[in-house]
């Protein structure tokens, strides 16, 4: 695949890092306007009822895509480092395998899930006169699931060759004809939550379509035929080795955020619900640079490990650390100095913007410990070692957050004060597991080709 390749291993570190990371950061970036899109422009034309349900039902979907993500990132690992050796045969049997299991998958979760929506809906105390926008919105996204898992799996396998400039491309057009489809069919033809859906749904499938048609026109060893979709089970087993566990450690994350929604449901309704979902796209929008520097590490450091040079991948991790650092910590100040105005890009609620500025009060300072949280992690999957980035983060997403957010939202009655108050307190706790992991000298053990990195 000499066409689409990017060979991270070789010249300067931080210009490769550079090279790589800022088409990812900018494509993150983008997505993370794609995802505020539609709480933004619902939020302006449709009020806190729809807001909720498009927060809601995000929530949901974003379970649903954070299992694709982790099975995607055994794949991408498993393709930078055959990228760095040099393994032509592995790439096209990792390809067509990732490819086929995920169309399977994305079938298979569009049945079950539209079965289950509505059971859901009530288990996660989705407010009365928001249920029926939510459920608009989740049925029309569970509807075009599959357009999702396809995109990442088809973005993975760029990423994973060094190619970060053209899933950059496909998700700005994406963005853009989301954008345009929101207005038109939230702002003119008032279909709300379910217009918002909807035009999430196309603007996937357009980003699906325009990335299959780049990698049937360049030097790429997957033609899209039928018949080439095919398992194969040596691979199918690497990547449920790598992927498996941070597919379990989002799907654990994701619903650890759904049991937040759910007590800040209970806690305080509508407004509530709207405030600290709007809180919640904008957190997303700042922690989108440092998780793309993340996952440029992985795969910077996965490249290089597998040409057996970790000096090279440690570098990575310590430039794109100090960068993350600087990003994180300005988006802190940000969002300590213009809280409300940060919220009013969202409505003019006023109950909507008190909920999200008292989550925010506390909740902020988990800004100070996620870059760190990010890179730190990201460099560790690139050596394979995902089953302690899975234990990591059970550590601070079930283990902490999840009972001290119950502890001090409802038990102690501090509300959104106490809710927020969790996620810094269980970041903490998630910095000392990965201090102690590199003390033990693990990290240095590349699990792909099950044998000793040679030590630097």
């Amino acid at each position: 695949m000499p066409g689409l390749k990017n060979d991270l291993t070789e010249g300067s570190v931080l210009k490769k890092l550079i090279i790589f990371a800022v088409p990812f950061l900018l494509s993150n970036i983008v997505q993370s306007l794609y995802n505020v899109a539609d709480m933004l422009i619902v939020g302006r034309f449709c009020g806190p009822e729809s807001m909720a349900g498009v927060n809601i039902g995000g929530q949901v979907t974003l379970i649903l895509t954070n299992i694709v993500v982790g099975l995607c990132m055994g794949a991408t690992v498993l393709i930078s480092q055959y990228t760095g050796s040099k393994n032509e045969a592995a790439l096209k049997r990792v390809t067509a395998t990732i490819l086929t299991l995920l169309v399977a998958v994305g079938v298979f979760v569009t049945v079950v899930m539209v079965f289950l929506r509505e059971p859901i809906l009530h288990l996660i105390q989705t407010p009365p006169e928001a249920f029926s926008e939510t459920n608009n919105y989740l049925t029309v996204t569970l509807m075009g699931i599959v357009f999702i898992f396809a995109y990442n799996a088809l973005s993975s396998i760029l990423r994973g060759t060094g190619d970060s400039k053209h899933p950059f491309i496909f998700v700005l057009c994406a963005c853009v004809t989301n954008i345009v489809l929101d207005l038109l069919f939230v702002a003119v033809f008032e279909w709300a939550a379910f217009g918002a859906a909807l035009a999430t749904v196309i603007s996937q499938a357009l980003s699906v379509v325009l990335c299959v048609i780049f990698m049937a026109r360049s030097d790429f060893h997957f033609d899209f035929k039928l018949k080439s979709f095919r398992i194969h089970m040596d691979q199918l087993k690497l990547i449920f080795k790598i992927g498996l566990p941070t597919c379990v450690q989002n799907t654990v994350v994701s619903v650890s955020f759904l049991f937040i929604t759910s007590t800040v449901n209970l806690v305080g309704g509508v407004a509530a619900s709207a405030g600290v979902g709007a809180m919640q796209k904008f957190n997303s929008f700042a922690f989108m640079p440092t998780m793309a520097i993340s996952a440029s590490i992985s795969t910077m450091a996965a490249q290089n490990i597998g040409a057996n040079k970790l000096d090279r991948a440690i570098k990575a991790c310590k430039l794109g650390t100090v960068f993350a650092v600087f990003v994180t910590y300005a988006f802190f100040v940000l969002v300590r100095v213009f809280p409300v105005p940060i919220l009013s890009l969202f409505g003019d609620d006023s109950a909507m913007i008190a909920a999200g500025v008292e989550y925010l009060n506390t909740f902020s300072y988990d800004f100070l410990f996620i870059p760190f949280i990010f890179c730190l992690n990201g460099f560790f999957i690139g050596g394979g070692h995902t089953m302690f980035t899975l234990m990591s983060s059970m550590l601070s997403s079930v283990i902490l957050r999840v009972p001290l957010t119950y502890l001090l939202g409802v038990t102690m009655q501090w509300g959104l004060h106490g809710i927020g108050m969790a996620a810094p307190i269980a970041s903490a706790g998630a910095i000392l597991a990965i201090v102690a992991f590199l003390m033990t000298g693990r990290w240095k053990h590349n699990v792909v080709k099950n044998r000793a990195v040679e030590e630097v």
